[in-house]
């Protein structure tokens, strides 16, 4: 087993892979919702120790994948305005549009940077006052307040020449619409430990209390996932289901207070397009009233007027987001979809879980 021959503590991992098969009574299919687990699965192999009737399957978690396909060609769009650049993380930048893409964007010419932090994208805005620095607000609540202050130090430097096109959604908003259609048949949920540093445990308190579901919080390093795998296993065990956090070091029950009071004043609840989940009322944010000139969105209104809704795609990253289709079950994994020429996004981020299988388990 690829996994237990590299890991150091060998004894531990066997232990736990001991505790795992006697904990699984029955089929349990175990949705890790965050793609930094989907990634870390695969790459440590972890699939490999699991009970043969435990199954992990991806969800809604890569922020990068569930990025709406007009939200994207907006934001491209956006990049054909004089004197604008487009600013973006780097996991963006081959992520497929309806006809190109950041990077084939970037070769035709048009100007696209890609930063670390969006504070880098400030710095731009301030070291050129000549061009207006357009940022794409991509993810969850965990790059969210990066983003807010982005905008708060924009507003204290007084620039004039950044804005946000914001596409930031929120978790548990998607959770709930997910667990709500029925379409993905789970046994339990892993939750992702960056993003409840922010919201906290108690974010998470529907998911048993209306679906009856065990969750667990864990972190990313390969063990944290098997202590929240154990601790799902032996929920359904028991016939019980709550949030247990196996992620005390960094995760505690209420959300950060300092976090929540900066993305309360920068930001108020909208509704969001999700690939694969389409609409979802209050899972996304809108930049408030009060910093509506960093708003790119109401900056350049122009650029949905040349927007046309894009066509069917052969892409089937909705499926594997909702977690009814496997990334191998897709006619096209590996074919006419491969990192070096992918057809939707779930085979180009490095939370992807097109990516991840191409990459560890082909």
């Amino acid at each position: 087993m690829k996994f237990i021959d590299e890991f150091r503590d060998q004894a531990l991992v066997k232990d736990l892979a001991r505790r795992l098969g006697a904990l699984a009574e029955g089929p349990a299919t175990i949705m890790e919702v965050c793609g930094t687990h989907t990634m870390a699965a695969a790459r440590f192999a972890l699939k490999t120790i699991l009970p043969p009737s435990v199954e992990l399957i991806s969800g809604p978690g890569c922020p990068v994948c569930v990025t709406a396909q007009s939200d994207l060609d907006a934001f491209l769009a956006l990049g054909t305005e004089p004197q604008v650049v487009l600013v973006s993380f780097g996991d963006m930048l081959r992520v497929p549009g309806t006809h190109t893409s950041l990077e084939g964007l970037r070769a035709q010419g048009a100007a696209v940077r890609v930063v670390y932090s969006p504070l880098d994208a400030v710095e731009l805005a301030r070291q050129t006052p000549d061009k207006h620095l357009g940022f794409f607000g991509v993810g969850f609540e965990t790059t969210m307040p990066a983003t807010a202050l982005a905008i708060q130090t924009a507003a204290a430097y007084g620039l004039d020449n950044f804005s946000v096109w914001c596409v930031h959604k929120t978790m548990p908003a998607a959770l709930k619409a997910l667990l709500a259609g029925g379409e993905a048949r789970v046994s339990g949920l892993l939750c992702p430990g960056h993003v409840t540093t922010i919201i906290g445990t108690a974010a998470y308190d529907f998911i048993p209390a209306e679906f009856g579901l065990p969750c667990a919080v864990t972190g990313f390093e390969p063990v944290d996932m098997l202590l929240g795998i154990e601790s799902i296993l032996r929920q359904i065990k028991e016939g019980k289901a709550c949030v247990d956090n196996v992620y005390t070091r960094a995760v505690s029950v209420p959300a950060n207070p300092r976090a929540r009071e900066l993305l309360a004043a920068v930001f108020a609840p909208d509704d969001a397009s999700w690939r694969g989940l389409g609409v979802i009322p209050g899972s996304g944010v809108k930049i408030r009233d009060s910093y509506a000139r960093f708003d790119a969105r109401a900056r350049f209104p122009q650029v949905w007027e040349r927007l046309t809704p894009p066509p069917p795609s052969p892409c089937r990253c909705g499926e594997i987001l909702r977690g009814v289709m496997r990334p191998v079950e897709c006619p096209l994994f590996a074919k006419g979809c491969t990192p070096a020429q992918p057809l939707g996004p779930c085979m180009v981020s490095t939370e992807g879980a097109c990516a991840a299988a191409y990459r560890y388990e082909r």
